[in-house]
């Protein structure tokens, strides 16, 4: 028998490295994880029980914009109910004691059909993807969303602000390192000033890898890194490309300056190791234009991204130190059976 099973979304890879901050705050608890593609290779990396089950769509970004929301709506619709099925047959052979579900709203709806104790990690609380006649079924779906977060036993935020019902907001989870800064920058051969590129497990962030490209020869007495993803697996020239990492938190801290898409688990990695950065959101994603706001940055920054990085060049490092994750794996245990 399981004791907590972690159904993990694929779609960014957010998802699960923030839940093995979780686990990794766990003693003598046993795990697995239901997810799919990349996230699959890090867990796999860190010897974690796994099933590489879930495959979701992929959103369709051209130049730095979403395109076709609503298309993607309706196939992720589709794809909810494959993973219905797919999550009653593990929880029917694991039976587990206890369901986290990390954005996956299958696996929370089966599980409170069988009266299993559930458990949600989210960032957001509605979804704003469509406009028009499609966002008529968007709001029925968040409509069945907010029920189905309604039956959690408790729904975990990694934000700060006070909780409410069964919402407890606990501040940013993120993976912790046993390395110094300095052990670090040694590992990577990281000898300068290090601007640091990561767009994360798609290839909806070419743009910025283009940009960057664009005017990295006027970014003087700096060493420009990629970190491309599964999905960009090639060289470019004069740009050490790391390609995909399995601890893209350690990388952060090691660097100097940041430069992402603006996934929220990126952006709390970055503000807990203090590396100054830069998010540029997908144009039209409603997630990382409100992540991205946040830190005050929109679409349009990217035209000035040249000097965005010199000015946090020269900025101090200021870590932000937060126990969002011994605090989720608290909640966790008080809520085992």
């Amino acid at each position: 028998m399981i004791d907590v099973e972690f159904f993990s979304s694929p779609i960014g890879l957010g998802h699960v490295t923030r839940d093995i901050a979780v686990v990794d705050c766990f003693e003598n608890i046993s795990t697995k994880f239901v997810t799919g593609g990349p996230a699959v290779k890090i867990l796999k990396n860190l010897d974690y029980k796994v099933e590489d089950v879930y495959s979701p769509p992929q959103f369709i970004v051209d130049g730095g914009s979403l395109k076709n929301p609503a298309k993607w709506l309706w196939r992720y619709y589709q794809y909810y109910k494959d993973c219905k099925k797919i999550s009653k047959k593990f929880i029917e052979a694991d039976s587990p004691k206890l369901i986290v579900s990390d954005e996956d709203f299958a696996s929370l709806a089966i599980a409170q059909d069988k009266k299993i104790p559930t458990i949600l990690i989210t960032d957001i609380l509605e979804t704003r993807f469509t406009r028009g006649f499609a966002s008529l079924i968007e709001k029925k779906m968040n409509k069945s969303m907010q029920e189905i977060m309604k039956n959690c036993d408790a729904v975990i935020l990694p934000e700060d602000g006070p909780d409410e019902d069964n919402i407890r907001r606990i501040g940013p989870v993120v993976r912790q390192t046993v390395y110094s800064r300095e052990e670090l920058r040694k590992r990577f051969s990281f000898d300068k000033k290090i601007v640091l590129v990561a767009i994360g497990g798609t290839d909806a962030g070419m743009f910025l890898i283009e940009k960057v490209l664009e005017i990295f020869p006027k970014i003087i007495d700096c060493e420009v890194v990629l970190v491309s993803g599964p999905s960009i697996d090639k060289k470019f020239e004069k740009i050490r490309n790391l390609g995909f990492v399995t601890n893209l938190h350690e990388v952060i801290y090691a660097s100097d300056v940041l430069v992402s898409l603006a996934g929220k688990s990126t952006i709390d990695e970055a503000k807990e190791y203090g590396t100054p950065a830069i998010f540029i959101p997908i144009n039209g994603h409603f997630e990382q234009e409100d992540n991205a706001k946040a830190e005050g940055f929109v679409f349009d920054d990217i035209d000035r991204l040249e000097t965005l990085i010199l000015e946090k060049l020269g900025e101090k490092r200021n870590p932000i130190k937060k126990n969002g994750a011994q605090m989720a794996a608290n909640i966790i245990k008080t809520l085992l059976p």
